[in-house]
């Protein structure tokens, strides 16, 4: 049976989800990350999780690897498949570096083995979540974004260009062009290009990402072949400078 418990909201809180079925070591763990100010949700086995990750935010998932129904690792890979970011630490017994790998690999961001320090744990979970926090303030972007006389509005899925004239965009160009001006002057890579606007199931070429890239230089750039905003980085990924 499924069993999933919630503390009282407090929006000044980070949330974690907390997947763990050991009795013991779930109420141990649940009463540290609320003393230390965290609003913590109960998850007791992997379906659970994934029905709570669907319907709530959180701020950090802390998720055991042996766990009913469904286990932890095919947890992280299933949320990461739904473009869900989460930050993710994973608890596990398997200590070999396979396992280690294999954890990350999957989609987690940490990996804490058993038996573990209190101290440890609750210090990578408080610099996973700032981590986040971090990201998502950078990444705060509004419904419509001008650069170089260009006007982009990302809720109607059209621009403005310099020109004056205006172009409808494609849900995966509004995405694309997104992600590139939330992460302005800084390299992103093609990994997180997949990750982000294709999905874990579809993998284009580099030259398809790169026909959205000349396509962006057409619509936005004054001269296409000496463009100011749209860059690629050959062997890395893609770049928007302002």
């Amino acid at each position: 049976m499924q069993r999933t418990f919630s503390t009282m909201s407090d929006d000044n809180k980070p949330s974690i989800l907390l997947v763990e079925d050991e009795q013991n070591l779930h109420e141990a763990l649940k009463l540290n990350l609320e003393l230390e100010g965290y609003n913590v949700t109960s998850a007791y086995d992997g379906s659970a999780a994934l029905q709570t990750v669907q319907g709530e935010y959180f701020d950090l998932i802390v998720l055991d690897v042996m766990i009913p129904e469904v286990d932890g690792i095919t947890v992280a890979e299933t949320i990461r498949i739904s473009n869900n970011e989460v930050p993710i630490l994973i608890l596990s017994a398997k200590n070999s570096s396979a396992d280690k790998v294999l954890g990350l690999k999957k989609g987690a961001d940490d990996y804490l083995t058993k038996p573990f320090n209190l101290e440890e744990l609750l210090l990578r979970v408080n610099k996973l979540i700032n981590k986040n926090k971090k990201l998502q303030d950078k990444s705060t972007l509004g419904n419509s974004y001008t650069f170089g006389n260009n006007l982009v509005d990302f809720k109607a899925q059209e621009a403005t260009t310099f020109t004056g004239g205006k172009i409808q965009l494609s849900k995966k160009e509004t995405m694309l062009l997104k992600l590139l001006i939330e992460n302005k002057n800084e390299v992103v890579p093609r990994e997180k290009i997949l990750q982000s606007v294709w999905g874990y199931n579809v993998y284009p070429t580099t030259r398809t990402i790169d026909n959205f890239i000349l396509n962006f230089r057409k619509y936005f750039e004054a001269d296409s072949r000496n463009p100011k905003f749209f860059h690629s980085v050959r062997g890395v990924g893609y770049k928007y400078m302002e």
